[in-house]
């Protein structure tokens, strides 16, 4: 051990010049320790409405298949697949001439009975003249009467069929019965359709949309009671997390209780001018209730847990440094903040993994994606 020998030798001194060595050297090394690259965002101090949140479904409260009623070859498609249409656009066009031809050949025998008819009624009222003048018998004059209903009875049928020839040729021309956006078509020009062909397209109204959704009788009472007589706001979120712009009303509440799961369908009204609600779209529902409140906010992406709770790095002095902190439920994307943070702290967003408390750390500040207000 050489250095021991050079310690007896040099005795005290050596020893004090060895440990002043190697203290140098250590603070060398943690000099070149290199800054960890991390995204931050400030912990933002913002009102926050108290909320419940729900799973809900977007509906529209008209929506219709499209079918055919008769049957022939397809002439057009007369639309845009996921097209804005008005009531009575024409959207399908099927061909017309079989079904004018039925309308003529029924015009045809209508005509026909009406001029028996005009016959019958002549040999009825001269079979009554007939009898008047006894020059008649009664039973040709009651053959002659029974021969005029017949015939008026004939008319009736061949002007029901008229009709119905004439029903069927207006359903060869398809049109919106109501106002919105059109699917995609399951049927090209040249096709046959009929009543059998299934749905050729769905249209769906636009705006208003529903929101629906389940809720426990507790939770629904408990979000009435908060509201302090106020209306209940419904919110929708995103999948992305992304806040929807506009507020909807509940108008609904159903009048029975699932008893699988006791919970009750909830249905509330919500504006969608610029379409970007769907129909069947799954969304996060919010029942906001009572008065904004301040609290401290955080991506939730920040939050770390372990054994001992939840905590978030934050960048102090051009360190990372612990946050112990207590949260209150969520804001969107955001955990909302009880305890540990006040506000205006660099949060670690990214890069933690390799983070200790001590660390030197380069910040540069994080976008996050989808946080709504």
């Amino acid at each position: 051990m050489s250095w021991l020998n050079a310690v007896r030798r040099g005795g005290y001194a050596s020893i004090i010049g060895l440990s002043f060595s190697f203290s140098f050297s250590a603070f060398s090394i943690a000099a070149d320790v290199p800054a960890v690259p991390v995204s931050t965002v400030v912990a933002e101090r913002r009102p926050v409405t108290q909320s419940v949140d729900f799973v809900g479904r977007i509906e529209a409260p008209e929506r219709v298949e499209i079918r055919a009623r008769v049957k022939g070859v397809l002439d057009d498609v007369s639309f845009r697949e996921g097209d804005t249409v008005a009531v009575g656009a024409p959207l399908y066009k099927i061909e017309k001439s079989l079904f004018q031809a039925d309308v003529e050949q029924a015009q045809g025998a209508l005509e026909r009975v009406k001029a028996e008819l005009t016959l019958a009624t002549i040999q009825r009222q001269r079979a009554e003249d007939l009898v008047a003048r006894n020059a008649g018998t009664v039973v040709a004059r009651d053959q002659a009467v029974a021969q005029e209903a017949q015939t008026k009875g004939g008319v009736t049928s061949a002007q029901a069929s008229l009709q119905t020839a004439m029903i069927n040729l207006g359903y060869t021309d398809i049109y919106a019965p109501i106002a919105g956006r059109i699917g995609r078509t399951a049927v090209t020009k040249g096709n046959i359709v009929g009543p059998d062909s299934g749905v050729l397209a769905t249209l769906v109204s636009q705006d208003l949309m529903h929101v629906t959704f389940p809720v426990s009788q507790r939770d629904l009472s408990q979000a009435r009671k908060t509201g302090e007589g106020k209306a209940v706001e419904v919110r929708v979120r995103f999948s992305d997390g992304t806040l929807y712009d506009q507020v909807g009303k509940i108008n609904f509440v159903d009048v029975t209780v699932d008893r699988l799961t006791d919970t009750v369908v909830i249905r509330a009204d919500i504006p969608n001018p610029s379409g970007t609600l769907i129909d069947g779209q799954l969304v996060k529902v919010e029942l906001q209730t009572g008065k904004p409140q301040d609290r401290v906010l955080v991506p939730q992406i920040a939050l770390i847990a372990d054994q001992a709770g939840i905590y978030v790095f934050a960048v102090e002095d051009g360190k990372a440094v612990v946050k112990r902190i207590k949260t209150a439920g969520e804001s969107g994307a955001s955990a909302i903040i009880a305890d540990g943070l006040s506000g205006g702290e660099q949060v670690v967003t990214e890069g933690f993994q390799s983070l200790r408390a001590g660390t030197p750390v380069r910040a540069t500040p994080a976008t996050i994606i989808g946080e709504g207000k």
